[in-house]
């Protein structure tokens, strides 16, 4: 029989916050994130906005020799691992350090560290390259080095499934827990993919939107005139627990991960299918793994990036498992407040969705100012809604076709 897994700790790095409680309040504000690029100069670049987390420090936390070791995406993961698990109360050095793992997922890694020293190697030889190079820029440093940080010898791996990366890496930690092969797991996703590189790759893509006049209202889910994602950056993890476990050390429980659902479109390397039928298929998959119907679902945070086919053929995918429900239950995507943040983005979502089911609000979807008849359901246009929410559905879809959908609920004995 499968285990029960729980939620216990939360940790963010965000563009409009990096504490969860400052984030679900500007989120429950409708306030924007989005602003343009400080980082490095881009006036000659098609889009010069993001979702950029100003003023960024970890002095809190390590010091600055240690954070020179670390690219921008392992200082998110681990600032947000180091948050979360405060929030849990878990203390590392009683438990089994076999029995706790860590899965993080990234679908760049460290790229900044691969664009600086590539142009060290360029401008002053091999013999100038730093020797962190490699340990900074893996996909993978993110999860070793929480690993390290509470010497945690169980299961340590890392997820690169493009913008479904946190969600998948969270829903592989669900199962170890669930068969019984570890009681704690730390999990979700980072990036930090705002560089040269990144922003004239996707910019050569025509990804983006390019609404340098109105950055803050670029990124627009499901409204007719959407016309590219806006990139982001940061962090979303989280603890999760067997059941027993979190009983046994008298934790606080946040909420109960009830399932998880993944697919493939297999049909194009950056295009979803147009009906969304390997969304549809994760969905389905989710809810199955959960033992619900779609009525059970009270809100369904989307994936919802403002791309004219994606967000078209998600709302066609929800149609097609929701049935009559998806005009009644909640939708939103809180990228528009966002950004897009990679394959931190179901990290931060779940987060988010447990956030919603805390404090029954629907987060808004702002920037929503002319429907399109292609994207017909409520998505909680622009403020944030009252309503009893139970149960939570976070989509995540990524280039390559890979689909996640995760299911998380309320847990009514919230003190174990």
């Amino acid at each position: 029989m499968k285990r029960r897994v729980v939620i216990t700790g939360m940790g963010v790095a965000t563009a409009l916050g990096c504490q969860v409680d400052e984030l679900w309040r500007r989120i429950c504000n409708g306030e924007c994130g989005v602003r343009p690029f400080t980082r490095f100069e881009c006036s000659h670049y098609r889009a010069r906005f993001g979702g950029e987390i100003p003023d960024w420090s970890p002095d809190a936390y390590f010091s600055s020799k240690e954070a020179k070791r670390l690219d921008r995406f392992c200082q998110f993961a681990l600032v947000s691992s180091i948050d979360a698990v405060r929030q849990s109360g878990i203390e590392f050095d009683k438990e089994d350090p076999f029995r706790c793992g860590v899965i993080i997922g990234s679908g760049i890694g460290g790229l900044s560290e691969i664009e600086t020293q590539h142009t060290r190697l360029l401008e002053r030889g091999p013999e100038k390259v730093s020797p962190f190079t490699i340990p900074k820029l893996m996909v993978n440093a993110a999860a070793g080095q929480v690993s390290i940080q509470y010497g945690l010898q169980g299961p340590n791996t890392a997820v690169s499934t493009a913008c479904a990366s946190a969600s998948n890496a969270i829903a592989d930690a669900m199962k170890t827990i669930q068969r019984g092969a570890t009681d704690v797991m730390i999990t979700g996703g980072s990036e930090a993919a705002l560089t040269p590189m990144a922003l004239a790759g996707f910019s050569s893509m025509r990804a983006l939107s390019e609404r340098n006049d109105d950055p803050t209202h670029a990124s627009r889910p499901f409204d007719r005139d959407r016309d590219g994602f806006v990139m982001a950056e940061g962090a979303g993890i989280v603890v999760l627990e067997s059941l027993e476990h979190a009983k046994a050390r008298g934790a606080v429980i946040l909420a109960e991960l009830l399932g998880c659902g993944a697919s493939a479109d297999g049909t194009h390397i950056t295009q979803p299918d147009e009906n969304g039928v390997g969304a549809a298929k994760a969905m389905s998959l989710a809810l199955t793994e959960s033992g619900l119907n779609p009525t059970d679902i009270d809100y369904i945070n989307t994936h919802g990036t403002s791309t004219p086919l994606g967000d078209a053929a998600e709302t066609r995918a929800i149609k097609s498992v929701y049935g009559d429900h998806a005009r009644r239950v909640a939708i939103s995507s809180t990228k528009s407040q966002l950004g897009h943040l990679l394959g931190a983005s179901g990290g931060v979502e779940l987060v988010l969705s447990i956030m919603a089911i805390h404090n029954n609000v629907v987060p808004p979807t702002i920037n929503y100012e002319t429907p399109d008849p292609a994207c017909d359901l409520d998505y909680t246009p622009n403020q944030a809604r009252q309503r009893e929410i139970r149960v939570v559905m976070s989509n995540s879809f990524g280039f390559g076709g890979h689909n996640c959908s995760l299911v998380v609920g309320e847990f009514r004995n919230g003190q174990a």
